[in-house]
């Protein structure tokens, strides 16, 4: 028991002792920090007070040359300004200047003026008085010493007139054949083809000669069975390996040629077979004709047409006119019609309507009574083409007077198509007799000596006797030819005069 108490009271003194030792090391710490605290406070208040003291004389110096600055600059522009007022005050003295100068000059031109009023009017009574002194020395009127002087120089005038009209169709000719030509050409470029087709005959080549009697047939049953149906002359002849189809209707002669070809290629030829493939033809023909038509309004490129219109169109294909092709020269009157209207802005889609139907009455003229003109007229009307388009195509021949540009234009175009070279062919005949009306005509001319027809009678070059025709007479002549030829010949295009005297030539297209 002893033992333990003695333990207990060594244990609690040995506790007392150990808190009392570490209760005086935390008091000697926490004494040590309070310093610390006070030192570094104090350490920061002087370095405080430093700056501001460092602060504020820095603000000081800054001020200064802040003021310094100012200052100077002030200065600087109290010197602009005095310079600018300086300026200013030299400038008014030079407006007062200019501002006298201007005055002495305004009452100088004021005492001109009155100086050239009077004058004026001095002038002006030396006039009357002079005018007064001539007619009493000539003993004639003003009005009639002008009509003695328009009298004397009536020659004058009349060959100065005659000069300035050949020099002003010179300039016009030069002008206008250039445009033609750029136009004409651009477009004959385009849609100049062969128009040369096949007028009354077509052959059909046969495999041998043999081929013929059996077309013929027993007691010629055959041939008469095709002639009956296609309205066409079969001419079998001594014409090697080949049968000459003959009729004015290019339309009947193809069906009569496909269908013999047909019956060729089939080998039965009998009366039934003949009519089976007959009908047969006859709806492929009709077939390519409404093909044709389409194809044509496809190149037109003008709208769309009345389907009864497109088929008539297609049976142009068969159809000629002076050996030209009808549905070929539709088409470059279209073209042509075409180009003219886009140059001279008028109505594209009228013109080339007008132009794609102007002809359609030669594929029903031997069908409707009168001109084909009248006829295509017609049926534009009846399948809902408007009035400009019906006025076109019946004015393109004159039956009725032009009334608007586009029918103006497609009888151009019409004329162009048919007129230049290759597009239509001719009976020697009537070229001949064309080349003699021409010459004739020019022939009749007072001072003529000679007269010559060239280029298919395009062309006309007179040769007058320099003795009896000067100049100014020549550009008369030709004037006086052009307007004979005009109204009392009919010809194609346009036919130049050209009249030639001491190796001059004066020309005039008419």
């Amino acid at each position: 028991m002893l033992v333990a108490a003695g333990i207990l009271v060594g244990l609690a003194v040995g506790g007392g002792l150990a808190l009392a030792a570490v209760a005086f090391r935390s008091g000697s710490r926490l004494g040590a920090a309070r310093r610390m605290r006070q030192q570094i406070l104090a350490d920061a208040r002087r370095e405080a007070e430093a700056l501001r003291r460092e602060a504020q004389i820095e603000a000081r110096e800054q001020a200064v040359r802040l003021r310094a600055e100012l200052e100077e600059e002030l200065s600087e522009r109290r010197a602009q300004v005095v310079k600018s007022e300086e300026r200013l005050n030299a400038r008014d003295e030079e407006l007062e200047t200019k501002l006298v100068e201007i005055s002495r000059r305004d009452q100088g031109l004021f005492d001109r003026e009155t100086h050239t009023k009077q004058l004026q009017e001095e002038l002006k009574q030396a006039r009357d008085e002079e005018l007064k002194e001539l007619e009493r020395i000539s003993g004639m009127t003003v009005g009639e010493a002008k009509a003695q002087l328009l009298e004397r120089s009536e020659d004058l005038v009349r060959h100065e007139l005659a000069r300035r009209v050949r020099q002003l169709e010179e300039e016009a000719r030069g002008e206008a054949k250039r445009k033609a030509r750029n136009l004409v050409a651009d477009a004959l470029q385009r849609v100049a083809a062969s128009h040369a087709a096949e007028t009354t005959v077509s052959i059909v080549e046969l495999p041998s000669d043999d081929m013929k009697g059996r077309i013929i047939g027993r007691e010629g049953r055959n041939i008469r069975a095709l002639e009956h149906l296609t309205g066409v002359d079969f001419i079998i002849d001594d014409t090697p390996q080949a049968v000459v189809l003959s009729s004015f209707d290019g339309l009947r002669r193809e069906v009569a040629k496909v269908t013999l070809s047909k019956l060729i290629e089939d080998g039965r030829i009998h009366p039934a077979r003949i009519e089976e493939t007959y009908y047969q033809s006859k709806a492929e023909v009709d077939e390519f004709v409404r093909q044709a038509g389409e194809q044509a309004v496809f190149e037109a490129h003008c709208g769309d047409f009345h389907e009864e219109l497109v088929k008539i169109l297609g049976r142009l294909r068969y159809r000629t006119s002076y050996g030209q092709n009808v549905l070929k020269h539709t088409l470059e009157v279209v073209h042509l019609a075409g180009i003219m209207a886009t140059e001279l802005e008028a109505s594209v889609k009228t013109t080339k309507r007008a132009a794609l139907l102007h002809d359609l009455g030669k594929a029903m003229t031997h069908e409707i009574e009168g001109s084909h003109a009248g006829i295509s007229a017609q049926l534009a009307k009846r399948y809902g083409e408007n009035q400009g388009v019906v006025h076109a195509i019946e004015a393109h021949h004159y039956e009725v007077q032009p009334q608007t540009v586009e029918a103006v234009l497609l009888i151009a175009a019409d004329a162009i198509s048919a007129a230049r070279p290759g597009a239509r062919g001719e009976s020697l005949e009537n070229y001949i007799k064309r080349l003699v009306a021409l010459e004739e005509l020019a022939g009749r001319r007072d001072g003529v000596e000679r007269v010559y027809a060239l280029q298919a009678g395009r062309e006309i070059r007179v040769i007058v006797k320099p003795t009896e025709v000067d100049d100014d007479g020549a550009v008369l002549l030709s004037h006086e030819i052009a307007r004979e030829i005009e109204s009392q010949l009919e010809y194609p295009g346009q036919v130049k005069v050209t009249v030639i005297r001491e190796s001059r030539a004066i020309e005039f297209a008419k």
